[in-house]
């Protein structure tokens, strides 16, 4: 239940405009996602490259400063067959760390979900619910 002071309190948060991965190897980075994975290029720059992927921008870039030189959060990347997706990836020759597996039931349904790393070491999964 919503409290009477949350009721009228502005949005602050409306939704997840981008995501920062770090590229240790931006190239090497760009060609992963471009063409391993075959997201849309939007953006070049230096030391970044933008993807769009639906609604989000999901950006690549070499770290600024030491503190932001880690991999990054886990992207969780919908797709509507994920034996077919894995497949692709695998031909493809990407690190995949496990099979589509079952990780959650809720009414009637099953969440799958499979584990990759991309280029740069960074933690990527493949999710669709069954």
């Amino acid at each position: 239940m919503t409290s009477p002071s949350h009721a009228a309190a502005p949005v602050l948060i409306e939704d997840v405009g981008q995501i920062f991965l770090r590229a240790k190897d931006l190239p090497r980075a760009t060609a992963f996602y471009r063409d391993t994975l075959r997201l849309t290029l939007a953006i070049e720059a230096p030391n970044m490259a933008f993807f769009q992927v639906g609604g989000l921008m999901l950006m690549l870039g070499v770290p600024e400063q030491p503190e932001f030189d880690h991999p990054g959060s886990i992207v969780y990347f919908r797709t509507p067959d994920i034996g077919a997706a894995h497949r692709t990836l695998a031909e493809r020759g990407v690190r995949l760390r496990d099979q589509p597996h079952v990780v959650h039931r809720a009414g009637g349904r099953e969440l799958w979900m499979a584990f990759f790393d991309d280029s740069e070491g960074n933690t990527l999964v493949l999710m669709q619910w069954k």
